[in-house]
């Protein structure tokens, strides 16, 4: 499990959380979703121990990350995969030696070992055949997913989003979602994904949280967020894609009828 706590963060006297909380169980993947500019992507680094918040906790297995040292937090951060916006691979490296590369970081395995578990991650994500080609020859979604088995291969607890679909088209967003529901459903990690993809981060999730003014306004599952009565929540996902949205809500509504339905004859 994973705690936030009254997260605050402020940039030049602007204060952008404003005591933020949210709980992330075991196993449990959450949808970061809200407004641009609310600080999705800050949150999620404070998450990562990529920043440090002005006050406020992160607990992770009974460890507060705020108060480590840094050679305790780098430690327990390697239990962590994080998927970055723009995928982050390292231009000059090929794919094989970017998945490569936190393996050998820990400087533990052997080349052959290191081998092993490279191939098989990009097997995992549709990349065999891939490795030798650098990051500018890929195409946006193989980029994304060479990033994602970079993230993945040392099969992480935890997992961080930050945007994983952004740039892409609805086919390569649709196959990037079912790429993490299944690595998901692999490894069993927890997780936060950030994402604008709304209503299409819902069919992976389990739970959804809204952070708007600096706070999480909402917190549920992806049916309760179509009910919600709260306006703010209810206008921004209507908004986002509303065509789209009516027809996940229905989807969602009809599963729930059908699972009710199944269970008055059982």
């Amino acid at each position: 499990m994973i705690t936030i706590e009254n997260l605050h963060k402020s940039f030049d006297g602007v204060e952008v959380l404003k005591g933020a909380s949210l709980e992330v169980r075991d196993g449990e993947v959450v949808a970061l979703i809200g407004p641009s500019g609310e600080g999705k992507s800050v949150f999620l680094k404070h998450v990562a121990g990529l920043m440090r918040p002005d006050s406020g906790r992160i607990v992770f297995n009974g460890k507060d990350l705020v108060g480590l040292r840094r050679a305790e937090l780098v430690s327990l951060r390697s239990r962590f995969g994080f998927l970055f916006q723009n995928g982050a691979l390292f231009d000059s490296m090929t794919v094989y030696d970017n998945v490569a590369f936190p393996l050998r970081e820990v400087n533990r395995l052997s080349e052959k070992e290191v081998r092993k578990q490279v191939l098989s991650e990009l097997e995992q994500v549709g990349l065999t055949g891939a490795e030798d080609k650098f990051p500018a020859q890929l195409s946006g979604g193989m980029a994304k997913r060479a990033a994602l088995a970079r993230a993945l291969v040392r099969s992480p607890e935890i997992m961080l989003f930050d945007e994983p679909t952004t740039g892409l088209d609805p086919i390569i967003v649709h196959s990037i979602h079912a790429l993490i529901a299944s690595t998901h459903k692999r490894f069993g990690f927890s997780g936060i994904v950030v994402s604008h993809a709304i209503p299409g981060v819902f069919a992976f999730v389990q739970k959804v949280a809204v952070l708007y003014g600096g706070v999480i306004r909402f917190m549920g599952t992806p049916k309760e967020i179509f009910a919600t009565d709260d306006g703010v929540v209810r206008d921004f996902i209507r908004g986002s894609l509303p065509s789209e949205a009516f027809l996940f809500q229905e989807q969602v509504l009809s599963q729930a009828k059908m699972k009710e339905q199944r269970e008055d004859v059982i």
